[in-house]
């Protein structure tokens, strides 16, 4: 069989490719448990995926979220536990740096000038501190705020009828598997223009 990520020309028994390392087992099984007659979906490959609008995008993701049951509430809670994880690993490197250069300090060995910065690099702790203690902040109040109106909105879009639930204000997302045959040529009816000025000439 040729694999399909480099062209190169591969022995069947063989379950990766020799020149790229692609998953040649997991190809033959794809195409073994297609039906013959099926025909390929281009809509449900990474290739549609690249055309899709940022809108389509974002839409999907916000869909796959509320499949895995990720809404706007789970996500404050999980950002509010990322800041205390953040403030809590800021505070633990501040009094580790603390311990550490203390002890090198009152070994003796650093010049006095040398023990003073040393003994402030504790410091660099503070960092990781104030990012987690900005998300624990921002997951308290300003995402509080806005899970509230996103489930304000939902719940409007809820109470109207389905094809009014979409925004009339917006674009229908773009549909990149659907090709449109123009009804025009540039070219047409120029013979025809050609022939009316020869008739009046």
């Amino acid at each position: 069989m040729f694999c399909p990520q480099c062209g190169a020309n591969q022995s069947d028994d063989l379950k990766f490719c020799n020149l790229c390392g692609a998953n040649l087992q997991a190809v033959r099984q794809a195409v073994a448990s297609r039906d013959a007659g099926e025909k390929l979906d281009w809509s449900k490959t990474w290739v549609a995926e690249m055309f899709l609008s940022e809108t389509e995008r974002k839409r999907r993701l916000e869909e796959l979220e509320r499949e895995r049951g990720i809404t706007p509430e789970v996500k404050r809670y999980n950002e509010i536990k990322a800041g205390v994880i953040t403030s809590c690993v800021g505070v633990a490197v501040a009094l580790f740096l603390s311990v550490l250069f203390d002890g090198i300090v009152a070994s003796g060995k650093v010049t006095p000038s040398d023990a003073q910065i040393l003994r402030n690099l504790w410091i660099a702790g503070v960092i990781p501190f104030f990012v987690g203690l900005a998300l624990i902040i921002n997951g308290v109040f300003v995402s509080k705020q806005l899970a509230r109106a996103l489930e304000r909105r939902q719940a409007d879009g809820a109470s109207l009828p389905a094809d009014q639930q979409a925004d009339t204000r917006t674009l229908r997302p773009a549909d990149t598997t659907e090709f449109v045959p123009a009804s025009f040529s540039v070219t047409e009816q120029t013979t025809r223009h050609l022939n009316d000025v020869s008739r009046e000439q």
